[in-house]
């Protein structure tokens, strides 16, 4: 008797878990536009995190950045050319035009919101809001391609078709990070598979109704070279270049993508 190879899928909840989820990313989407709001020149990231924090712990739910392999903050604050991971300080402080990717994550009933986006303060020069929305369009291009019957990759490359779309538009190119992407989530926060922000489609397991992703790609205006500074978190790009990210927590299910981290 022949059994076939059982077919791999990414990893998918029922619609009550699913539920559970978005009570999570709720309380993620709730401390990011806190943190736009209170985001303003002279304000130091340190109290960016603490208004985040406050936001989530008022919600009955937890910092899932909070102490996460060592990590101090409750959000990442990457401003200018920091890409992700940028660890809140007192002596960083925002300035008009600056930059600023927010990244957060909170767990609600042992279920996980995480979500990202960039925004400047103040006003901000035409590349730099270009390259946030160039950001932005390529993960609603992965979003889009949270359908049932699709690969891992044919996400991946929906977030690279968005980018080179955005390129076309804007008429300038943008440099794809290279080796940072999404992740599966659920009752952990990082989880297989891990999602690249590029590549060839119809590869990777299946998507099934269910199925959760976090989607994120981080574009530059130049490189896709990183470095990791000193404390060991903060990725920067290797020729200054300014970076953005956006991320949503996404399900596969019958009725199309459904965003599991919706802001308020």
């Amino acid at each position: 008797m022949a059994f076939g190879r059982k077919r791999k899928v990414v990893p998918f909840r029922s619609a009550g878990e699913l539920d559970a989820m978005a009570a999570a990313g709720a309380v993620v989407g709730a401390a990011l536009v806190a943190v736009r709001n209170a985001a303003v020149p002279g304000v130091s990231t340190l109290e960016l995190d603490r208004v985040a924090e406050a936001v989530i712990r008022d919600a009955g739910a937890v910092p899932s950045f909070l102490g996460y392999h060592g990590f101090t903050g409750s959000i990442c604050s990457s401003v200018n050319d920091r890409v992700v991971h940028g660890i809140p300080s007192a002596d960083e402080i925002l300035a008009a035009g600056d930059l600023v990717s927010i990244d957060c994550g909170a767990v609600l009933d042992g279920w996980h919101g995480d979500s990202a986006w960039t925004f400047g303060v103040g006003d901000i020069i035409e590349a730099d809001a270009m390259l946030s929305e160039a950001t932005r369009l390529s993960m609603e291009a992965g979003i889009a391609a949270m359908l049932p019957g699709n690969r891992l990759t044919d996400v991946s490359h929906a977030i690279e078709s968005g980018t080179h779309a955005a390129e076309k538009a804007h008429g300038r190119k943008y440099g794809i990070v290279d080796g940072y992407g999404g992740h599966g989530i659920g009752r952990e926060m990082h989880m297989d598979p891990f999602l690249a922000n590029e590549g060839a489609p119809g590869k990777g397991p299946e998507l099934v109704v269910g199925s959760t992703l976090a989607i994120e790609p981080m574009l530059t205006l130049g490189t896709y070279d990183t470095d990791i500074l000193e404390d060991g978190w903060t990725v920067v790009t290797t020729d200054g270049s300014r970076s953005a990210h956006w991320e949503h927590t996404v399900a596969v299910t019958e009725d199309g993508p459904r965003i599991l981290t919706v802001r308020p």
